[in-house]
């Protein structure tokens, strides 16, 4: 597995390369390497400012604004995050920084596949809706949100390789921990009003959702990602075509200013930087659609274990979670004090959380936990939960949710060939020191 590393590490050890996998700068003959459209606006954004020469700008050069800053990677507008190793920029949150009931947008995670477009400003933005429709649509943010019923929701968003690090052996991509999870409020319109004032089809199946992004490439005929989802899905309630993010405009990260959330399903189905949905009487067949890609096999395999591509299914309901935000693992407790108040979320997918247990002796006991109700369907559910150490030591707590299907966190969870779907049970270390 490969060491995740720092900006600053990047750049001291192949600074041409670092400024190709961060900000996607090619480099020509004389070695300048002109930064310009989405690389150039990816590094305004990591300094907080425009660069007027940026011309001029030596291939390599790793920005004094960055250099000089105490974390590894600034993104204005975010703080905290875990930049992983690959490109584009792509960032996961701390267990403790998700303590919120409402993710902030500063803690909200990064997960892009291909690289942001240059500009994210609502004017002139246009979404057009065709395909399986009686009539082709087209609307600006502003004619959504004067046309149909404007809604807020608290819906948790969540990547499909969450946890890939946990398996064993490795799988390819980026290797996120457990931080690939946010649940912020969420305004916009639902998808299934914009789509039956199209008119759907009954040949209608399937969604296809098209973004402004651009592909690692630099090629205009590649596309980084185009996923969607079944019709079914598309006309859930809770299914939004939103432009706002905790009452703000959404970060430029997070695909501001018009994405889809899907809720309870990969992030890969929430198109980020939205400008089509077209509906369509197959499968969609676009990028990142077709196995292995964002898929499981639909039987068990032995880990590390090649799997044909006709033994895969696309994942839709992610799996049942949770995970303990407070306190941070490594927690001491003050001497003489053998109590501890521990809490988290739970969530899972289409479902809802009915149980939340707790163990600090490695399973052999649990201790249920308070479980409160979502405000809404496909919000993450807050738990709390006391603990009594019988004695001084290190322990562990481990935290394990139970939907109403009766499916429960696993410790070690199926393996598959491209780390999807990881739920195994969330552990922080704890010392008693008397």
């Amino acid at each position: 597995m490969r060491k995740d590393r720092g900006l600053r590490e990047l750049y001291e050890q192949d600074p041409i390369a670092a400024d190709e996998a961060v900000f996607g700068r090619r480099t020509g003959p004389d070695r300048r390497g002109f930064l310009k459209g989405a690389g150039l606006a990816a590094m305004g954004l990591a300094i907080g400012g425009a660069i007027p020469f940026s011309r001029t700008m030596p291939a390599g050069l790793i920005p004094a604004a960055l250099a000089e800053s105490v974390e590894d990677f600034v993104i204005e507008g975010k703080n905290g995050l875990r930049v992983l190793n690959d490109k584009p920029v792509n960032a996961e949150t701390p267990p403790h920084l998700l303590d919120d009931d409402v993710t902030p947008i500063a803690h909200y995670f990064i997960r892009n596949n291909g690289v942001p477009p240059e500009s994210t400003s609502p004017q002139g933005w246009r979404l057009t809706v065709d395909g399986e429709v009686n009539e082709t649509l087209n609307f600006a943010i502003s004619e959504l949100a004067d046309r149909f019923e404007v809604v807020t929701l608290r819906l948790q968003h969540e990547c499909g390789g969450n946890g890939r690090a946990g398996f064993n052996p490795p799988a390819s991509g980026n290797q996120w921990t457990t931080g690939a999870i946010g649940n912020a409020e969420w305004t916009g319109v639902r998808m299934r009003d914009v789509l039956n004032a199209a008119g759907v089809k009954d040949s209608a199946i399937y969604t296809a959702h098209h973004g402004a992004d651009s592909h690692l490439s630099g090629d205009p005929d590649k596309v980084p990602i185009s996923r969607g989802v079944p019709i079914w899905k598309a006309m859930d309630p809770h299914t939004l075509i939103v432009w706002r993010m905790n009452g703000q405009d959404i970060h430029p990260m997070n695909g501001a200013p018009l994405r889809i959330l899907c809720p309870g399903w990969p992030g890969s189905t929430s198109q980020k930087w939205l400008t089509r949905i077209q509906l369509r009487d197959v499968v969609h067949d676009g990028t990142k659609m077709s196995a292995p890609s964002y898929s499981v096999p639909y039987h068990s395999v032995q880990p590390g274990a090649d799997v044909a591509e006709a033994d895969f299914k696309i994942i839709e309901s992610m799996p049942v979670k949770s995970l303990i935000t407070s306190p941070r693992s490594g927690h001491h407790l003050p001497t003489g004090h053998r109590k501890l108040r521990v809490r988290g979320h739970a969530w899972s997918g289409d479902d809802v959380v009915t149980k939340m247990e707790v163990s600090y002796d490695f399973g052999a006991t649990w201790v249920t936990a308070d479980l409160h109700a979502p405000p809404n369907p496909y919000s993450w559910q807050r738990w709390e939960a006391e603990l009594s150490f019988p004695t001084k030591g290190y322990y562990e707590i481990w935290a394990r949710a139970t939907n109403d299907r009766g499916e429960q966190q696993p410790f070690i969870p199926p393996w598959n060939p491209k780390g999807y779907l990881n739920n195994a049970m969330h552990r922080i270390a704890v010392m008693v020191p008397a």
